[in-house]
């Protein structure tokens, strides 16, 4: 176990390694071999103390604790500032259960920690509804119940509560229902239904039945709550399943315990890597902190990849078929659960913050120095030539500046070709700019296009001498792959990645405002073909009869007498004639 120091004596990386030397000596090497935060850490580095422990499963936990204790940095960190809910069995005579998120060290068993507190009250429901539980915080012992010091509450008389507080229940009757619930807890569902089922066998072959009743009213209150925790058809399965869904330097986790068939416990976790660590390390992370959570873990645990680590009476399996695997798949959708609910949380909650990290793994996965803060994106439109237009959308931190829209009409270019209309419309709004507002230009410029597109929109960038100052990418449609300059192959960033959601984003916003620039001229062009062209129609002419009418459709259908009200009964029978002559009027 070794600690980095820094010059102030401030603990800011915490690791763990069977070769101390091997594993130091693979930070100092040359600094183009590391990563910028790596190479952060590095320079920060003032002195070196580590400690010797037994086995690898000490050394988890013990860096699982100095990283608590120290918050390094550098470190892989946990996110999550809430404290997860417990469910609490108060030590002494009638024991209370209930729902806490603190823990005291007075005897108590606690149980989780739950990260859904509506789960963990909807098991506290279960078990008052149940079995005949107190509710109260009385503090009840033998003394008090033969002084006659309490009256019994409301509970006792709709028989949820026996009466403990009155001697109406004997403290080992309590205790045997309190002793039933937590081995609930610990998973022996099974178990316990298998002896009602025997107690009501005895007790029906005794002619006793209404005691046959009342263990067969508990074991089907039993099996149906827990039915929908039943995962595996298998009743003696113990297991511990983690899995982990990444999000650039953002790893979701989520945890399941399974005893005899059934999920007992679970939690979802988030972690955050501030240098480059690889998954295996994460993962070791966090079955550290779960264990640390939860104590010792099952014999087997089935995880998605091994860790880089090794924990005595643990065999860790990476499933391929049949119900383990079923199992890491349940785990895996928790994960990308946990992940979709805390951006759609950090979205709303803080939607500043929520921009700003995008745009962070934007800039990481792009290898780019600045933050993309203004970003721009290109789309050209025409069908087989006509028409050419382009536009340029505007995104300012993540979100769009549609004031800051702009539209094209192609100038220089005569026919279909995206290529030179791109190099056009790239040098026209930059070379603008350059003259205009020479502090605004983008970080990042997106081009709707492959290789050809990209290659073009550089050559005007190069001649205005912008090649230096900004970032260009393509972003072609078929596989959403980002194209790069002078990078042969394209780089293919994580689907469900959020930096690649804004640049589908910027581009579809692109197409859209670019193709109904598009339709616009169209229409106008298909007026004017076909009024411009009637001699005797002029422009008032023909903004009187589209004010009145509203389209060319609408004219050629329209009554003679009607037209005749509007234009004259000469210009009228020419109108009609002609425009009943087209048949691209519809």
């Amino acid at each position: 176990m070794y600690r980095y120091l820094d010059s102030g004596g401030k603990v800011i990386y915490v690791g763990k390694a069977k070769d101390l030397a091997k594993r130091v000596a693979q930070y100092f090497v040359p600094p183009e071999r590391l990563t910028m935060k790596t190479r952060l850490l590095v320079s920060r580095i003032a002195d070196l103390q580590y400690s010797v422990v037994d086995s690898e499963s000490d050394a988890l936990l013990l860096e699982n604790n100095l990283i608590k204790q120290y918050k390094p940095k550098y470190n892989i960190l946990l996110k999550d500032s809430k404290t997860y809910p417990w469910i609490c069995v108060s030590p002494g005579p009638f024991p209370r259960v209930y729902l806490t998120r603190t823990i005291v060290h007075d005897g108590s068993r606690y149980f989780g920690p739950y990260s859904s507190v509506m789960h963990a009250r909807y098991l506290l429901d279960f078990f008052r509804s149940t079995y005949p539980l107190r509710s109260c915080r009385l503090k009840i012992d033998s003394q008090a119940i033969l002084r006659g010091k309490y009256r019994p509450c409301l509970d006792f008389h709709l028989g949820k509560c026996k009466g403990c507080c009155i001697g109406a229940v004997s403290e080992q009757e309590y205790e045997a229902d309190i002793e039933e619930i937590v081995r609930l807890l610990k998973g022996g569902v099974r178990e316990i239904v298998a002896e009602y089922r025997s107690r009501m066998t005895e007790a029906s072959g005794m002619l006793d039945f209404e005691a046959a009743q009342f263990y067969k009213e508990r074991a089907e209150a039993l099996e149906e709550h827990y039915s929908k925790s039943i995962v595996s058809s298998s009743s003696d399965v113990n297991l511990d399943v983690f899995a982990l869904d990444f999000d650039g330097p953002d790893a979701y986790g989520a945890f399941l315990r399974i005893r005899g068939g059934a999920i007992v416990q679970s939690l979802n976790l988030g972690l955050r890597s501030n240098i480059e660590e690889s998954r295996e390390t994460v993962l070791s992370t966090f079955i550290a902190e779960i264990q640390s959570k939860f104590g010792d873990l099952a014999h087997e645990v089935i995880v998605p990849f091994m860790p880089d680590t090794e924990i005595d009476g643990v065999a860790f399996r990476v499933p391929v078929k049949g119900d383990k695997l079923s199992l890491l798949q349940l785990g895996m959708k928790n994960a990308r659960e946990y992940h979709l609910n805390t951006l759609k949380q950090r979205e709303h909650t803080d939607p500043d913050a929520f921009h700003r990290s995008v745009l962070e793994e934007l800039r990481v996965a792009l290898c780019m120095k600045e933050l993309p803060v203004h970003m721009e994106c290109f789309d050209n439109s025409n069908i087989q030539g006509t028409n050419p237009v382009a536009s340029c959308v505007v995104f300012r931190d993540g979100v769009p500046s549609k004031k800051d829209y702009r539209k094209f009409k192609v100038k220089t270019v005569i026919g279909a070709n995206d290529y030179a209309s791109m190099k056009e419309i790239v040098s026209r709004r930059y070379s603008r700019m350059l003259a205009e507002t020479p502090d605004d230009l983008p970080q990042l410029i997106v081009i709707d296009g492959g290789k050809g597109q990209l290659d073009f929109a550089w050559q005007a960038l190069c001649e205005l001498g912008l090649e230096q100052r900004l970032t260009i990418i393509g972003l072609a449609k078929r596989l959403e792959e980002v194209i790069r300059v002078g990078d042969p192959y394209p780089l293919f960033l994580d689907r469900n990645s959020q930096a690649l959601k804004l640049l589908t984003q910027i581009r579809d916003e692109a197409h859209r405002f670019g193709i109904t620039f598009h339709r616009s001229l169209r229409r106008k062009a298909q007026v004017q073909s076909a009024l411009g062209s009637i001699k005797g129609v002029g422009p008032r002419t023909e903004e009187r009869l589209l004010m009145h009418y509203g389209s060319v459709a609408r004219i050629a259908a329209a009554p003679l007498e009607d037209l005749e009200g509007v234009v004259g009964k000469s210009l009228a029978s020419k109108i009609k004639a002609q425009l009943n002559e087209r048949t691209d009027i519809q």
